[in-house]
């Protein structure tokens, strides 16, 4: 099976081709800090090859969910420590997701501070999860372009926080709408300066944090893409014309390898959208790409033998199944995710899903 192969990715080899998804869980404390549930729940999953873990907010300013992790403080590193040795003494590898939520935030839960974006405009048709319940989105403060320049700065230093913390490599998440798509999508993006406009102009947020990233933690960078992703109100003129010179661009880097996710939404609002993300781009990178979104055992095995993606990354079957490479070898049976413990909480839903 493909799906059980060795690969080198960033000088490691890892033992198989499954990656855990990055995936938001919301069981830090109220300062970003993780504790040992956190730790023994990254260990379980260590027989992947390869761990992403849920987005770390890299400042206060990036936060915009509660209970969510950061990595900008010395107490938060110090946990993030844990978690990387015991993955570690487990065998396994793992990347830091860094992210900074941009506009998919509130105010309640950023004492009273408005969320940042690269143009004032709302996320309309949806609400935020906060500690005070759903709300409706705010209408987030402008950034000013000094105040983009300190964010690529935050992110250069938060993956130098990662690498002091033992982490083997950072991730930017730059998908599913958050602030580095929200400068790719016109829907988010109106902006007239250096970072707004052209093409060349909305893609130049990414390559200038992926350049302070690799400065920061070298080859072991990769970076996470949504081209066809349309929630959190990101919708692009031409994904095709957007996207291509980006994932060219990033060909200059030495990168570990590019993210990148399928629609998990229909697009029928969007027929000029490509239907097949790795074919269309996939196909333009010269790095290793991790497929991911949607996929069970035989999917993700029938995309490896396409030959573009290298690795299939998995979300929910890693949460609901710890041991899930040694699933699909036996070709077990699989648990079941239970959605009401996704988000928050303690142990249930997050630690006691059982072994083989």
């Amino acid at each position: 099976m493909n799906l059980l192969e060795n690969i080198t990715l960033g000088g490691r080899t890892l033992k198989n081709r499954m990656a855990m998804a990055p995936m938001t869980r919301s069981r830090a404390n109220l300062n970003g800090v993780v504790g040992d549930l956190t730790s023994m729940y990254y260990a379980q999953r260590a027989s992947a090859g390869l761990i992403i873990t849920e987005g770390i907010n890299i400042s206060r300013q990036a936060l915009g969910s509660p209970f969510t992790p950061g990595l900008f403080t010395e107490e938060q590193i110090e946990a993030w420590k844990k978690v990387t040795q015991i993955v570690h003494e487990n065998g396994g590898v793992i990347y830091a997701q860094l992210w900074h939520t941009g506009r998919v935030g509130h105010s309640v839960d950023r004492n009273n501070e408005l969320p940042v974006a690269p143009s004032a405009i709302a996320i309309m048709g949806q609400q935020h999860f906060t500690s005070q319940g759903m709300k409706d989105y705010e209408v987030p403060r402008a950034l000013s372009s000094e105040e983009i320049k300190q964010i690529i700065k935050d992110y250069g230093q938060a993956a130098q926080n990662a690498m002091e913390a033992g982490f083997d490599g950072v991730e930017l998440h730059a998908a599913f709408g958050y602030l580095p798509n929200q400068f790719l999508a016109e829907s988010a993006n109106q902006r007239t300066d250096e970072y707004g406009g052209s093409i060349e102009n909305r893609n130049r947020f990414v390559l200038e944090v992926m350049e302070e990233l690799v400065k920061a933690a070298g080859a072991n960078v990769g970076i996470r893409l949504s081209p066809t992703n349309l929630l959190n109100n990101i919708v692009n003129d031409d994904p095709v014309a957007q996207f291509t010179p980006l994932i060219k661009a990033l060909n200059r880097l030495p990168l570990a390898y590019i993210h990148l996710m399928n629609a998990m939404t229909p697009l029928d609002s969007v027929p000029h959208y490509p239907k097949n993300v790795m074919e269309t781009f996939g196909s333009l990178t010269d790095h290793l790409v991790i497929a991911n979104a949607g996929y069970d055992m035989e999917t993700g095995e029938a995309e490896l033998e396409k030959g573009i993606a290298k690795m299939i990354a998995y979300g929910a079957l890693f949460i609901a199944n710890p041991d899930l490479p040694k699933r699909f070898e036996l070709k077990a049976s699989l648990n079941q995710p239970d959605k009401a413990t996704m988000f928050g909480g303690g142990e249930q839903g997050y630690t006691d899903y059982p072994f083989l």
